[in-house]
């Protein structure tokens, strides 16, 4: 296990969680992810990798993984997932939207 630091998008606070060394973090977002499951920062133990449990983490900034007070806001760190060997975009919905503006 390795020691990871992570800053809060909206006042940068420092927080610090226990890793396993093989990271697929995504990306560190003030809202989660559509269609993510997060699991919270203070269910981890430190022995259990949470990417085998939950497609993040939910992090509370100043809680108790935080170095300082902080915002007292959740912020997420998202990790990579794989649908049939392929990554999926959080940004892309699963279905098509068309929009016919000239009717």
């Amino acid at each position: 296990m390795v020691t990871v630091s992570y800053y809060c998008p909206r006042c940068e606070t420092l927080a610090e969680l226990e890793r396993d060394a093989s990271l697929r973090d995504k990306c560190v977002t003030p809202d989660p992810l559509d269609g993510w499951t997060y699991l919270p920062a203070y269910e981890l133990d430190g022995d259990t990798d949470p990417q085998e449990l939950a497609d993040g983490v939910e992090l509370v900034c100043g809680a108790s993984e935080s170095a300082d007070d902080g915002c007292g806001e959740p912020y997420y760190l998202s990790f990579v997932r794989f649908e049939n060997g392929e990554e999926l975009d959080p940004r892309t919905g699963t279905v098509d939207a068309r929009f016919d503006f000239l009717r």
